[in-house]
């Protein structure tokens, strides 16, 4: 790809963080939107909840990337919660799509990101991304958070979803929080460890993201995970060997529920999610296999 001018929401979150290291590495001019004024020509401001962009600092840009919103697990989910959840996805996708769509000259791709919470609980069952969405939360704030990029589309700008499963990195998600665990001996499978994790690296998932924005002809939702989804408990056994470290500690699910709410239900239920499409379009993974993701993080 050409040098190339990109603007990125989320930036400072762990999957943006890592995409502006990797965009700036390779020469990209990166444009940050931030929710303040902003100092200097690599800034944007913007207002998620107002629905504000200033459009102008996005001219001249060839893609922008929309990773913002909070974070799923950091708080338990009260009703309160749920609604900044929501709204900061749903409300700063429509503010992104519709300042994109007004511009004059727009950027070629819009890529607007997403979850495998989209499809529910799957149990055993494999799903690509022809599956409908489930029932619940998740699923159905996934729905409006894809549907909120609509005036992109609309516009003519090339629109992706990515749909991301639990992503393997150190220093935030799911595995920021298992890694201290593991390391101090005190890992182990959570409820029965029979329900299916979708992982993801977090180089394979920068990778993807770049895949999707560079690769021309490529919309829609794609599930951005490894090819071989595996059961919690596998993935617990996975990280014993990798950090050599005793597993003996399983979390009961009625403790779960009892420590998260009605997140625990996402926790404890299953979702063997494959990336059909974007193997079809030929990306290849670096690291596929669930001790490679351990230890590429």
């Amino acid at each position: 790809m050409e040098r190339s001018r990109i603007a990125v929401a989320g930036a400072s979150g762990l999957i943006g963080s890592a995409l502006v290291r990797s965009l700036r590495a390779d020469g990209h001019e990166v444009v940050r939107l931030v929710r303040r004024a902003a100092r200097g020509a690599g800034e944007v401001c913007w207002d998620p909840a107002g629905q504000y962009v200033d459009t102008a600092g996005l001219a001249g840009c060839d893609a922008v990337v929309n990773l913002a919103g909070a974070g799923i697990g950091d708080r338990r989910w009260t009703d309160a919660y749920k609604r900044e959840i929501r709204d900061s996805r749903v409300l700063g996708t429509a503010a992104l799509a519709e300042a994109v769509a007004a511009m004059p000259d727009p950027p070629r791709v819009f890529v607007s990101g997403s979850a495998m919470g989209f499809y529910g609980d799957t149990g055993d069952r494999v799903v690509d991304e022809d599956a409908p969405p489930g029932d619940g939360f998740l699923p159905s704030l996934c729905v409006e958070w894809e549907e909120a990029a609509a005036p992109a589309r609309e516009a003519g700008v090339r629109t992706v979803f990515t749909r991301t499963g639990l992503v393997v990195a150190r220093g935030g998600g799911a595995w920021g929080r298992l890694f201290p665990l593991f390391r101090a001996g005190l890992g182990g499978r959570l409820g029965d460890g029979r329900q299916y994790w979708s992982f993801i690296a977090l180089h394979d998932e920068v990778a993807a993201i770049r895949f999707l924005m560079e690769t021309e002809g490529l919309s829609g939702p794609f599930n951005l995970t490894a090819p071989d989804p595996l059961t919690n408990g596998e993935i617990t056994a996975a990280m014993a060997r990798v950090l050599r470290r005793p597993a003996l500690f399983p979390v009961p699910a009625p403790v779960l529920r009892a420590a998260l709410g009605e997140m625990a239900g996402d926790v404890l239920g299953s979702q063997r999610v494959v990336p059909k499409r974007l193997l079809e379009s030929g990306f290849t993974f670096a690291f596929p296999g669930i001790e490679d993701a351990i230890r590429a993080a």
